[in-house]
């Protein structure tokens, strides 16, 4: 389903049109409800609530989160109440909002990622699934995310299974992402979302022990967005659909970043926990760019980073 009028800021990722092109990303806005407070969710160009798995899941051993510079590690291990809960509890009010709704699931087989997409088909209101094959904090939950044959896999047999348009959210913690991100295409996905969080740790050096309860978790934040515009942009000139970039956006300058490097949309995320009204007013400010832009649509500023020519290079050191 698309939400919104025809404007300016109106972008098409395959089958998905959304009003524009800002998003909030999963696991980073509840299921809403909590931002209600803080945000117009029509404003939006849409909402991924947090991850959904088959059956609920306690998640990881706290602690579950702690700051780091310039950035956030958590380790939530995908606490959630499970598809059927989701769908009675949490579907109707999400779909009440006014803006496109996109499910993100997770599953640790391909059959469970098929069950779900069936599922969830049933709802012709939704806008699009969002497969989560890159979680760094569950078990086997990146398997799918780091093995082209398997995300083409996966990818293809979700496209099967139901008619909403597929984004396949890719992991950052790979040597070749625009190898993966063909793969995902390759089997059908509409868009790919990049990125999810880098591995990270942080350690008590004085109890000799990892702050997080699971040791490891992902990385989120300021920090992490020179990784996620370098892989962006990778991605884009190795594949030909749609990207929505993510990692580290706060503030408009962050968002034109992404779109000039090549993402059609983007998602807001850790921004989210210390300026829930963010998301809404970047939409604002994004109207009024593309109008001084003097471009007929965001669409036209994606992609269109120049880099420097070969020639042109700085003088060997070792000549200097």
């Amino acid at each position: 389903m698309s939400y919104g009028p025809v404007s300016r800021l109106a972008v098409q990722l395959n089958r998905l049109r959304l009003a524009n092109p800002i998003l909030v990303a999963s696991g980073t806005f509840g299921y809403a409800r909590e931002m209600a407070a803080y945000i117009d969710f029509r404003q939006l160009g849409g909402v991924i609530p947090k991850t959904v798995t088959p059956l609920p899941r306690l998640g990881n051993p706290p602690p579950r989160t702690v700051e780091t510079p310039s950035g956030m590690l958590n380790s939530i291990g995908l606490d959630n109440d499970g598809l059927d809960a989701f769908i009675e509890k949490h579907l109707p009010y999400l779909l009440s909002l006014g803006t496109a709704v996109i499910v993100n699931i997770a599953g640790k087989d391909e059959d469970e990622f098929v069950a779900m997409a069936k599922r969830l088909d049933e709802f012709e209101e939704l806008s699009a699934l969002e497969l989560n094959v890159s979680c760094p904090n569950v078990t086997g939950g990146v398997d799918y995310g780091t093995d082209p044959a398997k995300t083409e896999a996966v990818v293809r047999a979700v496209r099967d299974t139901c008619e909403l348009p597929i984004i396949a959210k890719l992991t950052p913690n790979v040597a070749n992402v625009p190898e993966i991100a063909a793969a995902a295409a390759a089997g059908g996905a509409d868009a790919v979302s990049l990125i999810n969080t880098v591995q990270g740790m942080a350690v008590d050096w004085r109890r000799r022990r990892p702050v997080l309860g699971n040791g490891i978790g992902g990385l989120s934040g300021p920090a992490i967005k020179p990784v996620a515009l370098r892989i962006v942009w990778q991605v884009a000139k190795a594949v030909k659909i749609p990207i929505i970039g993510v990692g580290g956006i706060q503030s408009l300058d962050d968002v034109m970043e992404f779109i000039v490097a090549g993402a059609t949309a983007v998602q807001i995320g850790t921004a989210n926990f210390y300026d829930p009204g963010l998301a809404g007013r970047l939409v604002a400010e994004l109207e009024r760019i593309v109008e001084g832009e003097g471009v007929e649509c965001v669409a036209d500023l994606v992609g269109t980073l120049s880099l420097p020519s070969p020639s042109c290079h700085f003088q060997d050191v070792a000549s200097i």
